[in-house]
């Protein structure tokens, strides 16, 4: 499957029919996503991970290009990878890593994970830039910032917030990015975010928030689940660990 074809799944849709993207972590899990009907996948960082016995953030880069190597042979459907920050690998180098596992898509961040700090924003468009000039049209990137997940721009001032994301997703979309992924951003902010911006925005569906439909309709014109689905899968493996326990 192609870039293009994964490009195209994000626009020309209703309000109320988001691209939903499950996140597989494994070959099998990815199997059953695309025999459900799903257009596409979205591997997740934290799924993927927990599958290797890693905690979050901690994969070897081997390992994960590996994971994701196994996920797209597994389907027959366009693969989206979630690359954190790219593991410091040079731009041609990360763009050769991702097109030898099959994957046409890939999560870029902005947020370091080891001080808990946003990159600053001209150093992280530089390096879209560099990806997207060396892919060329043959990936589809999502620039992910962690304004709202790291209480950038103004703590808890939702209105500063809002503005470091459009100044954020106006620098990354001038870079080449193909959509902004603000995480955890409110629902009611995706619409704002989305007009001003000027791409798709990717909205973060859990637990107990708002279905893909309705964050759809919020503005998100692509919806992804974290390693949300992983899981709700591992609490009905531990379910059902305990009855055969007990029972």
């Amino acid at each position: 499957m192609t870039a293009a074809a994964l490009r195209a799944l994000h626009h020309g849709r209703a309000a109320d029919d988001p691209l939903v993207l499950p996140g597989p972590w494994d070959a099998e899990s990815a199997r059953i996503f695309a025999d459900a009907g799903f257009p596409a996948l979205a591997t997740p960082s934290a799924g993927v991970a927990a599958s290797l016995g890693h905690a979050d953030g901690s994969t070897p880069p081997d390992e994960m290009f590996a994971a994701v190597a196994r996920i797209v042979r597994a389907v027959d459907v366009p693969v989206t990878a979630d690359l954190e920050a790219g593991y410091g690998l040079p731009a041609r180098e990360l763009v050769e890593r991702i097109a030898a596992t099959g994957a046409v898509g890939c999560n870029i961040e902005d947020g370091d994970s080891g001080t808990g700090a946003l990159t600053d924003v001209e150093r992280q468009a530089d390096r879209l830039a560099e990806i997207r000039a060396v892919a060329g049209d043959d990936l589809v990137v999502n620039a992910r910032t962690d304004v709202f997940l790291r209480g950038a721009g103004g703590g808890t001032d939702r209105a500063a917030q809002v503005a470091e994301a459009v100044r954020r997703g106006l620098r990354y979309a001038a870079a080449g990015a193909d959509c902004v992924y603000p995480i955890l951003a409110p629902p009611e902010v995706l619409r704002e975010l989305a007009d001003r911006i000027g791409l798709p925005v990717n909205a973060l569906a859990v637990p107990g928030g708002p279905s893909p439909r309705e964050l759809g309709a919020a503005g998100a014109s692509r919806v992804t689940f974290g390693g949300g689905l992983h899981r709700q899968a591992m609490d009905s493996v531990r379910a059902t660990a305990q009855a055969l326990r007990t029972g």
